[in-house]
């Protein structure tokens, strides 16, 4: 594989017609540059420098690779400063709706650390699990789980492979048993979520890959319209809780949730950042999707 500093060493090289100006220039020894300029010369295959005690000069093949290398090294640094400069340009206040749980105990900590890396962008937030009507409401961005059903937004994927998991705390566990089949789950205490007044009491299940999907009717002492409630009801050992897996990271990796019949897949729920129209995907909403994207993936490793 091309290594750009070997590049570099070969055009200085061509430029100043000596190995030892060359290395001078790149601040590196000698004998590096030397070196640099042979793994060149090993993977293409040429011999680019005709050697001599006294002399180094290009060799017929060195002259019509120059004009390449030259353009290479031309089109990255192109890159590299179009990219500072996209990087420099990123500002304005992004406003933007969010889900109680993931948002609070996880979008909320990112935002601090993007914004720590673009000062000049600001937030405007709306964290709640009622669904944002971006139609009506000043918002840009609206983050949510699920399918996405309104075919006139544009979505843009965040955690595409996201699940829901069935999950009890190690207390709760001990006191009332693991689950070895998802029928047992009407004899549980269920904690359910409430969206837009209507209680999530129907659980879908997938126990394998080309089976249909099995429902469950659920029953519990405990309800609430606030998913992060619902997560600290399972923490505290209360009852069994069907979220998203990414909400659960931080409690799956610590230990204070444990995911009960993990080979039954849960019910997807990807995660999109949405946008009205693609004038408002801009560089700095693209930045923003690649660095929570980037976040997502790391959570979920090992949770």
């Amino acid at each position: 594989m091309l290594r750009l500093d070997d590049l570099t060493v070969f055009v200085r090289t061509a430029d100043r017609g000596s190995l030892s100006a060359a290395a001078r220039e790149l601040e590196i020894s000698p004998a590096l540059a030397s070196a640099g300029v042979k793994r060149l010369e090993r993977e293409l295959g040429l011999r680019l420098f005709a050697r001599t005690t006294r002399s180094l000069r290009l060799t017929e093949e060195g002259e019509h690779y120059l004009r390449h290398a030259r353009e290479a090294l031309r089109l990255l640094k192109d890159g590299h400063d179009a990219l500072i400069q996209g990087q420099e340009s990123l500002g304005g206040t992004l406003k933007i709706s969010m889900p109680s749980d993931l948002g609070r105990n996880m979008l909320v900590g990112w935002l601090d650390q993007f914004q720590a890396r673009y000062p000049k962008i600001g937030f405007q937030l709306s964290i709640s699990d009622r669904v944002a009507d971006m139609y009506r409401q000043p918002v840009d961005i609206a983050i949510r789980y699920g399918r996405q059903e309104d075919s006139s937004l544009i979505a843009l994927p965040l955690a595409p492979d996201n699940r829901r998991v069935l999950v009890a705390s190690p207390d709760y566990i001990k006191q009332h048993g693991r689950l070895t089949d998802l029928k047992e789950l009407t004899r549980h205490n269920c904690l359910r979520f409430v969206l837009e007044d209507v209680v999530h009491d129907r659980w879908c299940f997938y126990p394998g890959a080309d089976a249909e999907p099995v429902a469950i009717h659920v029953n519990g002492n405990r309800s609430a319209d606030d998913a992060d409630v619902v997560r600290r009801w399972a923490v505290a050992g209360l009852g069994v809780a069907y979220k998203s897996r990414l909400d659960l990271s931080e409690d799956l990796r610590a230990g204070r949730l444990r995911i009960l019949m993990p080979d039954v897949l849960g019910e997807p729920t990807p995660l999109n950042m949405l946008c009205m129209h693609r004038s408002q995907i801009t560089p700095t909403v693209l930045q923003l999707r690649d660095f929570l994207r980037a976040q997502c993936e790391q959570a979920s490793q090992g949770a």
